[in-house]
């Protein structure tokens, strides 16, 4: 994994690393606080939402601070952070999961996707996500696919904060692909900077991008297969949204149409 190509001007990868996550931080917590202030999101939430977002926007957190603490040259406490960053990864696929399966048990799932596939699409993401982290940290001491590999686990969650800040109301049925798709735009600009300073680009991109691009197509067709039907069942079994079709997109909020 030794690539002399990327060692040189390591320093300059590492502050372009930081302002590339900077960027998908402001991206991630628009999205949420755009929501708030439109008075889309509420904190009458269930527990498990609010557990589920300190934990997701803590990780978030503790990435974006690594990426700072690295870009300042300070790698000892950069090191020392990642031990979290490791254990906060594994409490956010717990609780991500967690929060779908409640969503889809109880009804609220966003309007503009469909049960079945959100509850095989949305944990599948966080464990693609955990999977480049952990490619990461075997890989902390070639710190070329370290860091990248770290900024294509960030991409593979900006689906929310995207989703967010799209008019995912109209993007139906591939509000799903939309959102998450988006957000190859920032490995493109992590190619085009390596093809600026480096000659060509660094292999950790494609390894993202390919992450990205096969997740979200094995969630559809998993989703819309009696694999993902069986799991919808199993999920929902014993609830108040057992019996229904998890292919129904649920009713928009508001009024019901008479």
């Amino acid at each position: 994994m030794t690539d002399a190509t990327f060692t040189a001007p390591a320093a300059n990868d590492r502050r372009f690393i930081r302002n590339l996550m900077t960027v998908m931080a402001i991206v991630l917590v628009s999205g949420f606080v755009v929501q708030l202030a439109a008075g889309r999101s509420s904190f009458a939430a269930p527990l498990v939402v609010h557990v589920h977002a300190v934990i997701f926007m803590g990780w978030a957190g503790i990435v974006l601070s690594q990426a700072w603490l690295a870009g300042a040259g300070n790698l000892q406490l950069h090191r020392q952070l990642g031990k979290l960053a490791f254990v906060w990864t594994l409490a956010l696929l717990v609780a991500g999961t967690l929060v779908t399966v409640a969503a889809v048990q109880t009804g609220r799932t966003p309007f503009f996707f469909q049960p079945q596939h959100f509850i095989v699409a949305n944990p599948l993401v966080l464990y693609a996500a955990a999977g480049l982290v952990f490619a990461a940290v075997v890989l902390r001491h070639h710190p070329a696919w370290h860091s990248r590999l770290q900024v294509c686990s960030f991409m593979l969650l900006m689906g929310p904060g995207f989703g967010r800040l799209l008019p995912m109301p109209l993007l139906p049925p591939y509000a799903h692909e939309i959102a998450a798709l988006i957000a190859l735009v920032f490995p493109v600009a992590g190619m085009f900077y390596d093809w600026r300073v480096h000659g060509r680009p660094h292999p950790a991109w494609l390894w993202g991008i390919a992450a990205l691009v096969g997740i979200t197509f094995l969630s559809r067709v998993l989703g819309f297969s009696p694999i993902g039907e069986a799991v919808y069942d199993a999920v929902v079994a014993g609830t108040p949204m057992a019996g229904t079709s998890g292919l129904d997109f649920p009713q928009p909020p508001g009024p019901t149409p008479a």
